[in-house]
């Protein structure tokens, strides 16, 4: 593990110009650096595209990107300059290099680095500074949530097929590159648009993090700040240098290659959509003719043919609708014996619009899946949760045994806006069914709670000692609204957590512990080594870890989390007497199976009731930290009130021994035969760790 630590003051945006552009600059900055704006535009588009229309919207964005009008009359003015303030950095790396835009696990926040990119100053510098930013803000504009009154929607749209340069008959697509390049264009489908675009500026513009954020925040992120952390957990190439990487032909779209497309066959394709044509416009004149039960589908797409078993899965009368109290006989307690609720369970065609825009949606339904959840129709007749109004809308709630489907559709519009969210649920039980999300706009979330819960409360969990505001739950077991937790980098004074009272089919009650982190699902929250059987974080140690460990859960938001388990793997004696110091574990578990994120965190004794703890370790898709690795070593960089560095290691209960190599000249070196290692290091001091575990095995950070 690779330590470090520096101190930095950021600096005023360098190429924010007072002035304002006009046709003439824009126009002769744009030809000067039109490749260079078109990569952009390319490497920040969702790669979901195929490359074809990638290449294509990449072109498109540019050239539209021009002021309209000419002269001084059709001047726009240019994003007011903002001025950045001094603050402290604290940084760490695993594995590698502590620099460049994709070093892994770092410890806390990053750097902003002094000085300016060159080639801005001038009024065509300014040219290029406002063309850029017109490209970035375009080319993120149609992956930011869409919202429909209080729903909001996180799937990506494409820019519109029709401003795209238009090219029949051929595909275009940049020249393929090698391994690094492929691995590079993955890790960076994996992330959002808003951090693709953060590591595209450092890695090929050059720029500092405070430039950055700018850049950002005038292209119109939201947060640009949390867009520079999900862009420092892109894994590059081992080995690789990012601005090469990005500079490669792989990514340029402005050298392409030409194919045909499939000539053989293209006279067979049009005759066969000629043969469609005719289809859809006989089925839709036989679907007009009255007869049907269920009234029109709505927002849903039209039906190609009839199959007595896809029209089965549409039937209202045939959706399961369970008994209330068949939970407390059910051999198995989990959303497969929640019973049919709501005002509007009875409603034949609001039912009738769920189960077909579920089996077809069509171009005007936004639909979206957490990551793992396939996207298919039910197999057949689903079960039937929930039915009612919430928030505006009509909502219908319902279970295929898999997943679970949550479509909405604003009152009194039946064929525009509907809306439909698909969660993973297989394997659930008992305590991860505790409740299911209804309705959630900017800061409240409404939530359906299990038949077997009796009580619930809304905690702060930064406050150890908060007993929680109580709840009303209506009949039908819809809660009042809840705080949604903030998604910001910068502010974290408060994490609203849900406490449900459940009762159990013996007559007894258990309090569990929840949290909302973007899914259909409440996160279940336990605490206890990986060694044993989690417990429910509602206890004194577990809600006061909770405390400094909850702003960490920001990194696992819309990441398909089932429940994060928090435990406290070692206590330290710190240095020149200054007190005991905490590490723990935070590891979030998904509904795939797969992908688990683990966080790493340090806790001084001087810590307040709900101070962070310093993140000392980040990793993805690892079994550490878990039932099937319960070990983990951790390190971090750490000053004494007196001034001086030390380099702090501990490890879980299996570890023996810790071993520090320094990395460079400053970087200390030393072992140590028990679990806890300390080092007097250098300010900036670099040292990679390692630990032997009781069997002779060896053990590395997180990574």
């Amino acid at each position: 593990m690779n330590v470090a630590l520096s101190e930095a003051k950021s600096q005023q945006h360098p190429r924010t110009p007072s002035a304002s552009v006009d046709v003439e600059q824009a126009e002769a900055a744009l030809l000067e650096h039109y490749p260079r704006l078109v990569r952009l535009a390319y490497l920040v588009l969702p790669p979901s595209l195929a490359r074809h229309r990638r290449v294509l919207a990449a072109h498109s964005l540019v050239q539209r990107a021009l002021p309209r009008g000419r002269g001084a009359d059709a001047a726009e003015p240019l994003p007011a300059q903002r001025s950045g303030g001094a603050h402290k950095a604290v940084r760490g790396a695993s594995g590698g290099s502590a620099d460049g835009a994709a070093g892994a696990g770092r410890t806390v926040n990053r750097r902003d680095e002094q000085g300016s990119s060159a080639g801005w100053a001038g009024s065509a510098g300014e040219a290029y500074a406002w063309l850029s930013t017109r490209v970035l803000h375009a080319a993120l504009a149609g992956q930011r949530p869409r919202r429909i009154g209080s729903w909001q929607v996180r799937r990506p749209r494409s820019p519109r097929p029709g401003l795209f340069p238009q090219v029949f008959g051929l595909r275009l697509f940049p020249r393929p590159g090698g391994a690094d390049e492929l691995a590079l264009d993955q890790a960076l489908s994996e992330v959002s648009g808003a951090a693709r675009a953060a590591f595209v500026l450092r890695g090929l513009e050059g720029m500092t993090d405070g430039e950055v954020r700018r850049m950002l925040a005038d292209a119109g992120v939201k947060d640009p700040v949390m867009a520079l952390a999900e862009a420092d957990g892109i894994q590059a190439p081992a080995g690789s240098k990012d601005g090469s990487l990005l500079a490669s032909p792989e990514f340029d779209p402005c050298s392409l290659q030409a194919r045909p497309t499939d000539l053989v066959r293209r006279r067979q394709h049009g005759r066969a959509a000629l043969v469609a044509l005719v289809a859809v416009v006989v089925c839709g004149a036989l679907l007009g003719l009255p007869g049907g039960s269920w009234g029109p589908d709505g927002a849903a797409a039209p039906p190609y043919a009839r199959n007595p078993t896809a029209e089965k899965a549409l039937d209202p009368d045939a959706l399961t609708r369970v008994p209330a109290g068949a939970w407390k006989s059910a051999s198995r307690a989990d959303f497969s014996v929640w019973p049919a609720r709501g005002e509007l369970k009875g409603n034949q065609g609001l039912l009738h619009r769920a189960l077909a825009v579920w089996a077809r949606p069509g171009g005007k339904v936004t639909v979206s899946a957490t990551r793992g959840t396939p996207a298919g129709p039910p197999v057949g007749p689903p079960q039937l949760l929930y039915a009612g109004r919430v928030a505006g809308a009509s909502v219908v709630l319902l279970h295929d045994g898999l997943r679970i489907a949550r479509y909405a559709e604003p009152e009194g519009a039946k064929e525009g806006g509907a809306v439909l969210d698909l969660a993973r649920t297989d394997g659930a039980e008992m305590a991860s069914a505790g409740a299911l999300v209804v309705s959630r706009s900017d800061s409240n979330v409404r939530y359906l709670t299990a038949p077997w819960v009796t009580k619930a409360a809304e905690v702060d969990l930064l406050q150890p000692d908060d007993d929680g505001r109580r709840l009303g739950q209506e009949e039908d077991g819809l809660l009042a609204s809840v705080t949604g937790p903030s998604a910001s980098l910068r502010e974290c004074t408060r994490w609203p957590g849900l406490l449900l009272t459940s009762e159990s089919s013996s007559g007894g009650s258990k309090r569990r512990l929840y949290t909302d982190l973007g899914e259909l699902t409440s996160v279940r929250l336990t605490s206890g080594s990986p060694r044993s059987k989690p417990r429910e974080a509602t206890g004194n140690g577990a809600r006061t870890r909770l405390a400094h460990t909850a702003c960490g859960m920001r990194a696992l938001l819309a990441g398909g989390v089932r429940s994060v388990n928090s435990w406290r793997f070692k206590r330290q004696l710190l240095p020149e007497g200054e007190g005991v110091a905490s590490w723990s574990c935070t590891r979030g578990e998904t509904w795939r199976g797969k992908g688990a994120q683990v966080i790493g965190g340090f806790l001084p004794p001087t810590a307040e009731s709900g101070e962070p703890a310093a993140i000392t370790a980040r990793a993805v898709d690892t079994p550490a930290c878990g039932p099937r690795q319960p070990h983990v070593v951790s390190g971090v960089p750490w000053k004494s009130q007196a001034g001086n560095w030390y380099v702090l290691a501990a490890g879980s209960k299996k570890v023996t021994g810790i071993e520090a190599k320094g990395q460079g000249k400053s970087g200390p070196s030393g072992v140590s035969g028990s679990r806890t290692l300390t080092l007097p290091a250098k300010k900036g001091a670099k040292v990679e760790l390692s630990a032997r575990l009781s069997n002779g095995e060896a053990l590395r950070p997180p990574h």
